[in-house]
């Protein structure tokens, strides 16, 4: 496995930020800088030709909005403007959401794949790549009675952008060898009957996501080491809301939005893959696993890269 790369001028941006909030280290020095290093060096190399997009994967709970908050930061010292968003700033109106989510098995009106305005972003993005300012909606969370809506717009002067959230990278399996794996089980074992009548259902609408994969240039990933870890992190993290004056979302609310995002796409079938060869059609180019206490640890696999025949996360 190769050795780590040599401290550069980004290893002194890190040393010298101060604090960049609930971040682990390690995430910082084994995903953030990595990342920003790999946006800098594509906009040197492809600015000609479009602004880099990279798409960050991690669960609920996993700490994602933290480090994209550090990310900016770290960027803005580098001389870079970034812009990192959440998927979930482009769900659909609360009206459509739950007209096309009526029904469903988790009880959510928001989280499952078809929850989000795809059209919006692309042409968002297109805008953007031919030179034109960032423009993407807000979305608050409290709002529509806990099924969130949308609350104005953001206009970024960005150069790079980071789009963060538990499905990107996901591809759809198609109806054939989901119709194979939901025959043979494996990987099911935690959905109950209504909710493998929905998969087919969250699979189509997974498909529509492909053109955003194409629009992205790199995949990273926040990876926790067990599957039982995101709903832990969710919960812990919505008890410190309360604490400190926030957090709107009971019990139940809380374990059908975790459950939203671990049964629409369950993980053997739609998150484990984007590890292999086949992976999400985004070229894979780093991440990090998290263990129980949101520290990360090097993925541990080989990687192609533009750069050089293989490479090894961490």
């Amino acid at each position: 496995m190769p050795s780590e790369p040599a401290p550069d001028a980004w290893d002194g941006r890190l040393a010298g930020a101060g604090d960049l909030g609930p971040v682990h280290p390690s995430l910082l020095r084994l995903l953030a800088l990595p990342m920003l290093r790999r946006l800098e060096r594509g906009l040197r190399d492809g600015a000609a030709t479009r602004r880099p997009v990279l798409a960050l994967n991690g669960p609920v709970g996993a700490g994602k909005t933290s480090l994209g908050r550090a990310l900016e930061r770290l960027a803005t010292l580098g001389g870079l403007r970034l812009t990192v968003a959440s998927i979930d700033d482009l769900y659909l109106p609360a009206a459509e959401r739950r007209a096309r989510l009526a029904g469903n098995p988790f009880g959510v009106g928001r989280v499952p794949p078809g929850s989000h305005d795809l059209p919006l972003l692309l042409e968002a993005l297109a805008t953007w790549r031919a030179g034109g300012t960032l423009r993407l909606p807000r979305f608050d969370k409290t709002l529509a009675g806990g099924d969130g809506d949308r609350n104005g717009w953001r206009e970024e002067p960005a150069e790079a952008l980071v789009i963060e959230g538990w499905l990107m990278g996901c591809r759809a399996l198609g109806a054939q060898a989901l119709g194979e794996r939901m025959g043979c089980g494996a990987g099911l074992e935690e959905l109950n009957e209504s909710e493998r009548r929905w998969l087919p259902r969250w699979d189509d609408h997974l498909a529509a996501y492909d053109q955003l994969w194409k629009a992205c240039d790199g995949l990273w990933l926040l990876r926790p080491e067990r599957w039982s870890l995101p709903r832990r992190w969710r919960f812990q993290a919505e008890a410190r809301q309360r604490r400190a004056g926030g957090g709107w979302l009971n019990g139940r609310q809380l374990d059908a939005m975790v459950r939203a995002t671990l049964h629409s796409l369950p993980p053997a079938l739609y998150q484990d893959p984007l590890l292999g060869p086949a992976g999400s059609g985004i070229p894979l180019q780093g991440g990090v696993v998290l263990d129980g206490r949101r520290h990360g640890h090097p993925l541990g696999i080989q990687l192609s890269s533009p750069a050089s025949a293989s490479s090894a996360i961490g």
